[in-house]
């Protein structure tokens, strides 16, 4: 295999929605080729018929879209070393996992699951390895045949060179040798005619003429097998670079278990993509310097492989969230207001007005840590609040004093002429002046009568955006709860 250009795929199983751990990978694939000026592939490996869920392709090609990541050659694109689907190349896969078989550098394995599972059983119980005992392979070509004729079930192993070790370089790890003694034939193509992993993806790495696989260390035993297949095959294998796993702060794999681990989870949990594809890029990797905002072309400028760290990557939900608040608030307000137009309706909140939504999305966007938190901010903009009259009454200040200061209120809104902040604030304060009470007093209220919440912008900002003609409803109806 003769390339000049990079060239690096990314393989996902379509088993439901991505994982965060799998598109970190793709996100590294997809940086190396960008800044190496090369290819990414993408490569749907549904070999695993058992493990298919409808629907997930198109699941991998939205949550790769949305996070802004583009791909050179897949299914949905095609290109020069189509079908990019495993199962559309079956044909590829038996005909080589033969020619492995008339070579004999694999063998067919006629044992029965119930056999391979009591040798298992007893295998572990001796506290050794599970390994195949090859019994198989002691069939004179003659049962062989008998065997097939008799449409026996049979799998097809790869026959493992027992003496020695298989060496590789790991681009992120250096050196890395296994003894061969310790790795066990493996099937290459299963009872059911479907190739295994380990066989399919040699197979496709070689024809789609794959430079640099990067993967998860997970698949580091794996790598001999796959060495074993190139020289059996007598094909160059490509550069093996292993990045670190995503972690959960208590240092087990990140699972399900410890919260939100697929991409469409994420978004509809109302994280951004930028800040997500940020947050990503730094499990495992780091750049020279101590900056931490990066877009993605910024990322592909600055990736390097030999920067990608070895130990585990921690998956910092409190770190996720720093990244998305700094996003979501140094994107526009009417960037912003337009990525929260799905959370509000899924709602219940509807939007007419975007000019509207900006004003009101400008007195939030501080204190956002995700879109999904919109309906939460921003609600009463759009309905009138529902809460208690508790709420109207600051402390240290009772029912008439309350009532007092919102028919002031109601006063000076009606008079205000200049629906401007300065004249409102200066009217206001001087109101509570009059009354003789602090301005917090009668701040409160205003603002607990119009918004219905405990937290939120400040009585004259609310004020503004709402208009003279609701506050003044909003104001009657306080002051009917209050008579009550």
């Amino acid at each position: 295999m003769v390339v000049s250009e990079v060239r690096v795929r990314f393989a996902p199983s379509p088993t439901g929605d991505p994982h965060v751990g799998n598109i970190r990978t793709a996100l590294f694939n997809y940086l190396y080729a960008r800044h190496t000026g090369g290819k990414f592939i993408v490569r749907i490996e549904d070999t695993d018929q058992v493990r298919l869920k409808e629907g997930s392709d198109q699941a991998i090609f939205d949550s790769l879209r949305w996070l802004g990541i583009s791909w050179d050659e897949g299914p949905d694109i095609g290109g020069p070393h189509a079908p990019y689907r495993q199962s559309e190349r079956l044909e590829l896969y038996q005909k080589h996992a033969l020619e492995l078989v008339e070579k004999g550098m694999a063998y067919y394995c006629f044992c029965s699951s119930e056999r391979l599972e009591n040798m298992r059983q007893i295998q572990e119980a001796a506290k050794k390895a599970p390994m195949y005992d090859r019994k198989c392979l002691s069939l004179t070509p003659e049962e062989i045949q008998a065997k097939l004729d008799a449409k026996e079930p049979y799998v097809i192993r790869l026959k493992v060179p027992r003496e020695g070790n298989t060496e590789f370089v790991d681009l992120i790890r250096g050196k890395v040798s296994f003894e061969n003694s310790v790795v066990d034939d493996q099937v290459l193509i299963k009872s059911d005619g479907f190739p295994t992993y380990h066989l399919a993806c040699i197979v496709d790495d070689h024809y789609m003429e794959i430079t640099h696989v990067i993967r998860a260390e997970e698949w580091i035993s794996s790598t001999p097998k796959h060495i074993m297949l190139y020289n059996a095959f007598g094909w160059q294998p490509p550069k093996f670079a292993h990045a670190p796993m995503v972690l959960a702060p208590d240092r087990s794999k990140l699972s399900k278990r410890h919260g939100a681990t697929g991409v469409k989870q994420f978004k509809e949990l109302g994280y951004l993509p930028e800040a997500l594809v940020n947050f990503l890029a730094f499990l495992g990797w780091a750049p020279q310097d101590e900056r931490e905002i990066f877009s993605l072309e910024d990322l592909a400028k600055e990736f390097e492989l030999e920067r990608v760290n070895k130990a585990g990557a921690i998956f910092d939900m409190n770190k996720l969230d720093w990244y998305n608040g700094y996003y979501i608030r140094h994107i526009s307000t009417e960037n912003l207001a337009q990525r929260v137009v799905p959370f509000l309706e899924k709602a219940g909140i509807e939007v007419s007005d975007q000019e509207y939504l900006v004003e009101c999305t400008a007195l939030v966007q501080e204190r956002m840590k995700t879109l999904a938190e919109a309906p939460e901010l921003l609600d009463f903009f759009f309905t009138e609040p529902n809460y208690d009259k508790e709420l109207l009454i600051p402390r240290k200040s009772d029912v008439e004093t309350t009532k007092k200061a919102l028919i002031k209120c109601r006063e000076v809104v009606e008079a205000l002429e200049a629906w401007e902040h300065d004249p409102l604030e200066k009217a206001l304060r001087n109101a509570a002046e009059e009354l003789g009470i602090k301005s917090g007093q009668l701040l409160w209220p205003l603002r607990a009568a119009l918004t219905g919440k405990s937290a939120s912008p400040g009585a004259f900002e609310v004020t503004l955006v709402l208009g003279k003609n609701e506050v003044l409803k909003r104001l009657d109806l306080a002051l009917d709860k209050l008579s009550k």
